[in-house]
C-alpha cells in the first residue's frame, strides 16, 4: 500500500486522471479449455477501494480484467460469468461511495473486439457498465519487418475503422448509455519496435489513430504507454520526449472534444480530421502526409455548420502560392491564422528527434518542456503540407454553429 500511496501523490502532483485495472481472475481456476471458471473474489478489490476512499483518493475508474474477452489472451471469462462479475462490481462501487455526488466508471473488457461476445456482454450488463474498453494492437507484431510500410499506407491505416463503427453500431442498438474507450493501443504488440514506435514516424500512426477514433464517438483514448517497452512517450532510460509525447500534448492543447464531419479529395497519402478548436472560437485541422516526395497545398471549406471539406494542389517542387477558396457563407477573416508544421530531424522518419516549425524540440536542463510557438499565415493563404510532415491548422472561424 506503500506503493499506492506514492503513485497517487504522483497521480496527484501531475494531475492525473486515474483508471486502475482490477484482478477478474481473482478466484477462478483455469479448466481444461483454458477457461476461466468461476465467480470473481472481490476482497481485493474492496479492500483495495475502501482504502482509497479513506485516504481520499480520486480514482475516475475501476476496470475488471485484461484481455479475457471473446478468445481471451492465454485464458478467457464466459460472457454470462464477466457480466455477473461487473454486476458485483458495480454493486461494490455503489455501497461504497454512497453519498459520493460523482461516483467512479465501472469498466470492461479491456479485450479486443470481439462482436458476438460484446454484444451479449452489453445487453447484460445495461445498468452496471458504463465505458466499454477495446485494446488496438492493428499494426500486428513489433518484430514486423513491415511496421513502417504499413503505417505509411492509407489502407492499413483505414482497416480500424470497421472496428469503431461496429462497436458503435452495438452500443447504439443495445440502447445502453455506455461509451466507447480505446483502453489500450500501442500500435505494435510484443513491446512495439525499437526506432519505429518510439519514432517520428509512429506519430503518423498515433495522430492518425486519435483522429479516426474520434470521429466514430470514442470518447477516451489510452496510449501504451506513457514509459516502457518501445512504444513509450517518454524515453526509457532518461525521461525525456519521444516525438509522440510532443504529437499528443499539440493534440491535447488544440482539439476540442467536438468532432466535425471532415471531407478529403485528393492524394489519398493526406490524412485529414477536424474538431472544434479548444481554447478558441473556431477548427483545428489535423494533415498528415504519408508521401515522402510530395508537398500538397490543402485548400479549406466549410460545406454546412457541421462538415469541412478540403481539397488539394500538388507540388513536387517550389510549391506556387496560392489562394483558398472558400463556399458560399463561409466567412474567413482578412487576418492569420496559426500553423503548427511536426517534420522529422534530417527527414529521417526513423528519427527521435522532431521538429516544430523547422526548430528541435527538447527540454532544457531544468527538463521543462519547450514553448510550442506555432507559425502566423495569412488566412487567405492554402495550407502547405511538406512531404512526410503533421500540420496542425488553427482556423479563426467566428459562424460555425457547431463550434458556438
Amino acid at each position: 500500500m506503500s506503493r499506492w500511496d506514492e503513485l497517487n501523490l504522483f497521480f496527484k502532483k501531475t494531475g492525473a486522471v486515474v483508471v486502475f485495472g482490477l484482478n477478474e481472475l481473482s478466484g477462478k481456476t483455469i479448466d481444461n479449455r483454458s477457461a476461466a471458471v468461476g465467480a470473481w473474489n472481490s476482497s481485493d478489490t474492496e479492500s483495495l477501494i475502501r482504502y482509497s476512499v479513506r485516504k481520499g483518493y480520486t480514482i475516475h475508474g475501476w476496470e475488471l480484467g485484461n484481455e479475457l474477452s471473446g478468445n481471451g489472451i492465454g485464458t478467457k471469462v464466459s460472457v454470462d460469468q464477466y457480466a455477473s462479475d461487473i454486476d458485483s462490481l458495480q454493486n461494490i462501487v455503489k455501497n461504497i461511495y454512497t453519498g459520493f455526488e460523482v461516483k467512479p466508471l465501472v469498466i470492461a473488457p479491456g479485450g479486443f473486439f470481439d462482436a458476438n461476445w460484446l454484444s451479449e456482454f452489453i445487453k447484460k450488463t445495461p445498468k452496471s457498465l458504463q465505458v466499454v474498453t477495446l485494446h488496438i494492437y492493428s499494426l500486428g507484431p513489433g518484430v514486423s519487418d513491415h511496421l513502417v510500410d504499413n503505417i505509411l499506407d492509407p489502407s492499413s491505416l483505414d482497416s480500424v475503422s470497421h472496428t469503431f463503427s461496429s462497436l458503435q453500431s452495438i452500443l447504439k442498438s443495445s440502447g445502453t448509455r455506455a461509451v466507447a474507450w480505446v483502453g489500450e493501443a500501442g500500435g505494435a504488440y510484443n513491446s512495439g519496435h525499437n526506432h519505429v514506435t518510439n519514432a517520428f514516424v509512429f506519430s503518423f500512426w498515433y495522430l492518425d489513430q486519435l483522429g479516426l477514433a474520434s470521429s466514430f464517438d470514442t470518447k477516451t483514448y489510452c496510449r501504451q504507454s506513457l514509459i516502457g517497452g518501445n512504444y513509450g512517450l517518454l524515453n526509457t532510460s532518461s525521461f525525456a520526449p519521444n516525438p509522440d509525447y510532443y504529437s499528443a500534448l499539440l493534440w491535447h492543447r488544440l482539439m476540442g472534444n467536438k468532432v466535425l464531419s471532415t471531407n478529403f479529395s485528393g492524394t489519398k497519402k493526406i490524412r485529414a480530421y477536424a474538431h472544434c478548436s479548444k481554447k478558441i472560437q473556431g477548427i483545428t485541422l489535423l494533415l498528415i502526409n504519408l508521401d515522402g516526395s510530395t508537398t500538397v497545398q490543402v485548400y479549406i471549406s466549410t460545406e454546412n455548420d457541421t462538415s469541412f471539406s478540403t481539397s488539394t494542389s500538388q507540388e513536387s517542387q517550389n510549391p506556387r502560392t496560392k489562394f483558398a477558396t472558400m463556399s458560399p457563407g463561409s466567412r474567413i477573416g482578412n487576418g492569420t491564422r496559426e500553423e503548427y508544421h511536426l517534420t522529422a530531424k534530417d527527414r529521417n522518419l526513423r528519427s527521435q528527434t522532431v521538429l516544430l516549425n523547422g526548430q528541435i524540440l527538447t527540454v532544457d536542463s531544468s527538463g521543462a518542456i519547450p514553448s510550442l510557438d506555432p507559425i502566423n499565415v495569412n488566412q487567405s493563404d492554402p495550407a502547405t503540407v511538406a512531404p512526410f510532415s503533421v500540420v496542425f491548422v488553427q482556423i479563426p472561424y467566428s459562424n460555425l454553429s457547431a463550434c458556438s
